[in-house]
């Protein structure tokens, strides 16, 4: 891209500019009208869920490029249908920009978004631009799922295994790299770039339903007199504590999560201490792996199938207290609370 091109701005083409810039990341034969049409199979349950991101808050020049922050914030929409147990269908896409953005800054977002949607044969299929004093970001993503097999907060029973699909705090840490490049000394070029790009570029957790469902079918004796196989879960974007806590009031039940149990990434060991790194995992954020409740020999073999980093890290228990138990007892019990966490508006 030549030097006059990269710093044309959005003020200077306009709305219709730029829309019709950005209609060649979306399929011809959807956009063009007042809204797209999307078909879904028969005897599916459609999925919606929105999601909004806003410059110097959710991403930023920093630490994070038109194509990371485009590549995140669909990853964040598919997680959500992930979390659900739907397959995606496409998106919508919201953009709020400045008239001195640079065109080329919204065509590579734009970018982005369209690299981790191809991985999962979803695409773009209309939005809306609007003039706007801050950057901002609003998707909408569609999916659909067997109404059979959809997975729900308020599902958690007691004695239901407590299983995350892979390791957390893995974001935050490279956050912090991004942010101190001065930390981790004694970490490897490879280990580094490792947990920035788990920053970066997220991998939303399709990959697990597929096997999920799998496991699911010779157990269906298992089955609930009216055939759904209740399996409560939620993804982890805003941190592992925060999805186990709102699983558990969802389904009015409580938790215990073993500590040693709790999967980080190995290289932790070289510059975090055992503190910093279970705060990086229960409250890091953004790691937007699946956590599900399940009976424990369902969730033995889900964790046997997905691998390193897959782990039953407690059960659902009765009344309503999620607690933090080491079983080695070096450290005391604590209840966790979502005051602990990342939460909007709070100061």
């Amino acid at each position: 891209m030549n030097s006059k091109l990269s710093s044309l701005q959005v003020q200077e083409i306009g709305e219709q500019g730029l829309l019709e810039r950005l209609q060649r990341f979306c399929p011809p034969e959807i956009i063009g009208d007042d809204a797209a049409v999307l078909v879904t199979a028969p005897e599916q349950s459609l999925v919606v869920t929105a999601d909004m991101l806003i410059d110097g808050v959710h991403f930023s020049n920093v630490t994070t490029s038109p194509e990371d922050a485009g590549w995140r914030a669909a990853a964040a929409n598919l997680s959500d249908l992930a979390a659900m147990g739907a397959s995606p269908l496409g998106i919508t896409v919201g953009l709020g920009l400045p008239g001195e953005v640079r065109v080329s800054w919204v065509e590579r977002l734009y970018q982005g978004m369209t690299e981790c949607l191809q991985k999962y044969n979803t695409s773009i299929v209309g939005g809306d631009v609007v003039r706007s004093p801050v950057t901002t970001l609003a998707i909408t993503a569609f999916g659909q799922v067997n109404p059979s097999q959809i997975i729900r907060r308020s599902a958690a029973v007691v004695g239901d295994a407590i299983v995350v699909t892979g390791i957390h705090g893995a974001s935050r840490a490279g956050l912090e790299l991004l942010l101190h490049p001065e930390l981790g000394q004694n970490l490897k070029d490879t280990e580094r770039t490792a947990l920035i790009r788990a920053h970066q570029r997220p991998q939303p957790r399709l990959d697990v339903l597929p096997i999920l469902w799998k496991i699911l079918t010779p157990n269906s004796q298992l089955l609930t007199p009216n055939s759904q196989f209740l399996i409560a879960g939620m993804d982890s974007s805003d941190g592992l504590a925060d999805a186990i806590i709102q699983i558990c009031r969802a389904s009015s039940v409580g938790a215990v999560l073993e500590r040693r149990e709790i999967p980080v990434a190995k290289t932790f060991n070289h510059w975090l201490t055992q503190e910093q790194a279970l705060e990086y995992a229960l409250y890091g954020g953004e790691d937007f792996e699946l956590v599900l409740c399940l009976p424990e020999e369902l969730a033995s073999a889900l964790v046997q199938h997905l691998g390193e980093g897959a782990a039953i890290i407690g059960s659902i228990t009765s009344g309503s207290t999620v607690l933090l138990h080491d079983e080695q007892k070096k450290f005391p019990d604590q209840v966790l609370s979502l005051s602990q966490g990342f939460q909007h508006f709070n100061s």
